[in-house]
């Protein structure tokens, strides 16, 4: 399962800029809009390492995805589809 930012990958690729990275890019800016204040500034400073330390990250921790994988084909992890059924179907609302 692949989660991303909203942003099709075609516009990633095109050199559309996903929402937390122009976040991190204009608080690396220093940019501050006419509703900042000096503590968001602050906080925007604080967040930069974390932010840095998120885009250095693979999108996909592929081990993770392996063991898991694994675990479920050994039964090791439980899998109930009925309630992955039923999580699906609330997330989307019960749409057809």
């Amino acid at each position: 399962m692949k989660i991303s930012s909203g942003a099709s990958s075609a516009s990633l690729r095109s050199g559309a800029v996903a929402p937390a990275e122009a976040i991190a890019e204009n608080a690396a800016a220093g940019a501050v809009t006419p509703g900042s204040s000096a503590g968001e500034q602050m906080q925007s400073a604080v967040l930069q390492p974390a932010m840095a330390a998120l885009r250095a990250m693979p999108e996909i921790d592929h081990e993770r995805v392996a063991m898991l994988r694994d675990a479920l084909a050994k039964g090791e992890l439980p899998f109930d589809p009925s309630k992955l059924a039923g999580l699906i179907q609330r997330f989307h609302g019960g749409e057809s």
